[in-house]
């Protein structure tokens, strides 16, 4: 399976919004960040890609991959 694009959640205007990595457009628009997030993190799943959640500010708050991660986090359980 082909990784899909990036998701992103992000602040809009009056709400909270989900969209691929290079578009204009909103997939989706949510009342609230937690709603976004969780929509974001099914499309992220769905298309093996990574999820970024931005603060209200716009600035970086999470990052989830949800695909092939090329530099996964180190087990801590051996």
């Amino acid at each position: 399976m082909s990784k899909g694009k990036n998701q992103y959640v992000v602040p809009t205007q009056g709400g909270w919004g989900v969209k691929s990595e290079g578009s204009s457009k909103l997939t989706v628009k949510t009342e609230t960040k937690v709603e976004a997030v969780k929509i974001g993190t099914s499309i992220a799943k769905n298309q093996q890609s990574e999820l970024t959640i931005l603060g209200g500010n716009g600035k970086i708050q999470n990052k989830n991959s949800f695909g092939n991660d090329p530099n996964p986090p180190k087990d801590k359980k051996h």
